[in-house]
C-alpha cells in the first residue's frame, strides 16, 4: 500500500523538492499536499509545479490563538488522508494537542546533531561552542521540542574560518540527502535510524 505523505513548510521548500524528487519508482509514498503557513513562500510554487495540491492555514488572522490555527491546519490535513506527515522548515512550534494527533507518523529535520542545539541559531552555536563537527537530525515528533526518537543523523566537520551561513550551507546538502532517506525506510515501516558519513 502506497502510504501518503503530507509536507509541511513556512519558506523556499528546499527539503520539500528532496523528498517529492525522491518519491518515485519503487518507493512506498508519494507526496499527497504540501501546506504552508505563509502565503508567499516560495515552496508553494514548487509543489504546483510539480502537480501537487497546495494549501495555506496562515497563522496571523488567528491573533495567537494557537488552538483555532491548529484546528484550521488539522482540518486542511485530514481533508488529504495523509499517513505521514514531514516538516520540513515548518516555522511554527505545534502544542502538544496537535502533535498526539498524529503521534507516530510525524517527522522533522532540525538542522543540529540532536540533542544538542534544540530550538533555533544552531550553526551560530555548534561555532560559539567550538564543536570539531555539526550536522543534522530526522527524528519523530513529540511534544517536546526537538526532542522525539532519532530516526537519522548526517554529519558535517566544521572546518576553520566557517561562519553560520557556511556550515548552513553545507548542512543542508546533507539534510536533501538524509531526509529522503529516512522517508523511505519510515514509510516502509523501519523505524531503525540511519547514520550517513
Amino acid at each position: 500500500m502506497t502510504r501518503r505523505v503530507a509536507i509541511f513548510i513556512s519558506g523556499g521548500g528546499s527539503n520539500m523538492v528532496s523528498l517529492v524528487d525522491s518519491m518515485t519508482g519503487d518507493h512506498p509514498a508519494r507526496p499527497c499536499l504540501v501546506i504552508s503557513n505563509q502565503p508567499d513562500a516560495g515552496g508553494l510554487a514548487k509543489a504546483s509545479a510539480k502537480g501537487i495540491p497546495t494549501a495555506v492555514v496562515d497563522h496571523r488572522p488567528f491573533k495567537g490563538d494557537r488552538a483555532a490555527f491548529e484546528a484550521e491546519l488539522a482540518r486542511v490535513v485530514d481533508a488529504a488522508k495523509p499517513d505521514i506527515l514531514c516538516l520540513a522548515g515548518f516555522m511554527r512550534v505545534l502544542t502538544e494537542g496537535f502533535v498526539s494527533r498524529y503521534e507516530g507518523r510525524m517527522l522533522n529535520i532540525h538542522p543540529s546533531l540532536l540533542p544538542k542545539y534544540r530550538g533555533l541559531n544552531t550553526h551560530a552555536r555548534a561555532l560559539e561552542a567550538g564543536d570539531a563537527e555539526h550536522g543534522c537530525t530526522v527524528h519523530e515528533v513529540t511534544p517536546e521540542l526537538d526532542d522525539g526518537p532519532i530516526l537519522g543523523q548526517a554529519r558535517v566537520p566544521v572546518l576553520p574560518g566557517d561562519t553560520p551561513d557556511s556550515l548552513a550551507a553545507r548542512v543542508l546538502v546533507e539534510e536533501h540527502k538524509l531526509y529522503p532517506a529516512v522517508l523511505r525506510r519510515f514509510a516502509s515501516g523501519d523505524r531503525s535510524p540511519i547514520y550517513l558519513p
